[in-house]
């Protein structure tokens, strides 16, 4: 965990009339060096495995932990181990030993790595179903290439990488299983791209600078939980759905809990549309644009997040709606604000009914106290995760 990351979100919380907007700098959590933080924090994920000195031998339990709409996904849970032993990458005839030829397998697989390890891959990743990819105890990266896609797959973890720089690629012949292959268009550059998929959890990763987005989910997948991440150093973070017109896109139900929203983050935290989507107990450190946007009238329940706005007029407002028929449509959507901290003259524009009846579909977890998020959330992104030791 980092020191520095604790002392400075208490004051942030302590001190809310004095705040100051400057972005906190929080890379040095990728290679911290700090004992870890105490056992149990109150974050429910992390209190159901980090207490345990065997979290090597034991490291399935992580997949009876997730919370929210993605609850039920169990990754690899029921499968073997997969080591990763080297960073290599054959896009159409994946080396057994590679991230590749791990996540195409037909049978569940809980995937984890031999050594500090930085994967750039030739072409996107594409999952198969029920597969864990689990980066604990080694500093894993996927960056520099076309990097993380989810498509039409269930039962996936993503934990512990640090997925950076990401970049487009396509217009070639990618291994989809052990024994399917597809030629595959210009991808996006998303650090992760969920597409018609369903039970998914993306847990303490980093993700910076990408094409794209960070982490997309579109085109009529549901089930989703983002949950401990550090996002930073990015234009358009999060989309939820993939038009306005795409109306598979109203069943969709996401999580999104225990983030912290770093140091240069611009808009769409996330941009959101149709669905229902439960923002809990996250840590947006400002926003040169907005933080939760939406259109096509999407249900935004936001629970017991610290938002605390830059300095500057123009970066106040927590909001953005995107309306063909402006204020008059968007009044009707359900938007609320319930037991969030808005620090620095931040403002959430609310809409709709206040009610807890009309966010039923958009409830997930039972939300935390926002003052309490400096205990709750220690240490947000990879973990610094050593063998014998509590992480």
């Amino acid at each position: 965990m980092s020191k520095l990351f604790l002392i400075c979100l208490v004051a942030l919380i302590s001190h809310a009339s004095t705040i100051s907007a400057r972005p906190i700098h929080r890379r040095s959590m990728m290679n911290s060096t700090d004992q870890p933080a105490p056992c149990r924090t109150g974050n429910p994920i992390d209190d159901c495995w980090r207490c345990d000195p065997d979290w090597e031998t034991n490291r399935k339990v992580l997949a009876d932990c997730a919370i929210g709409f993605g609850r039920n996904a169990i990754g690899g849970r029921d499968g073997e181990f997969y080591t990763v032993t080297s960073s290599g990458d054959d896009p159409k005839n994946p080396t057994q030993g590679t991230l590749r030829h791990a996540a195409i397998q037909d049978e569940p697989l809980w995937i984890i790595f031999d050594r500090d390890m930085t994967v750039q891959l030739k072409q996107e990743l594409m999952m198969n179903s029920y597969k864990t990819i689990d980066g604990r105890g080694f500093n894993v990266e996927i960056s520099n290439g076309p990097c993380v896609t989810i498509q039409g797959v269930t039962n996936i973890i993503i934990h512990g990488v640090y997925i950076h720089n990401c970049v487009p690629a396509g217009n070639g012949v990618v291994a989809t299983g052990s024994h399917s292959y597809q030629l595959r268009g210009i991808s996006d550059g998303d650090g992760i791209s969920i597409f018609g998929a369903r039970d998914i959890w993306v847990d303490h990763c980093a993700l910076s600078n990408c094409r794209d987005g960070l982490i997309d989910v579109v085109s009529g997948s549901t089930g989703i939980t983002i949950s401990n991440n550090y996002m930073f150093d990015h234009n358009e973070a999060m989309l939820m759905g993939h038009s306005d017109d795409f109306l598979a896109d109203k069943n969709m139900q996401v999580t999104i809990a225990f983030n912290y929203f770093g140091e240069g983050l611009v808009q769409r935290i996330p941009r959101c549309r149709h669905g229902y989507f439960h923002i809990v107990n996250n840590v947006y450190t400002g926003w040169k644009m907005y933080a939760i946007g939406g259109s096509a009238n999407p249900t935004i329940n936001s629970q017991g997040n610290v938002f605390i706005a830059l300095d500057g007029d123009s970066t106040k407002e927590v909001t953005k709606r995107e309306s063909p028929l402006g204020d008059e449509e968007w009044k009707s959507w359900n938007w609320r604000s319930d037991g969030d901290m808005l620090l620095n003259g931040a403002r959430f524009v609310t809409s709709g009914n206040e009610g807890s009846e009309s966010y039923v579909k958009a409830s997930s977890m039972v939300a935390r106290p926002a003052s309490l998020l400096s205990s709750i959330m220690p240490s947000p992104g990879v973990l610094s995760c050593s063998i014998g030791q509590l992480c």
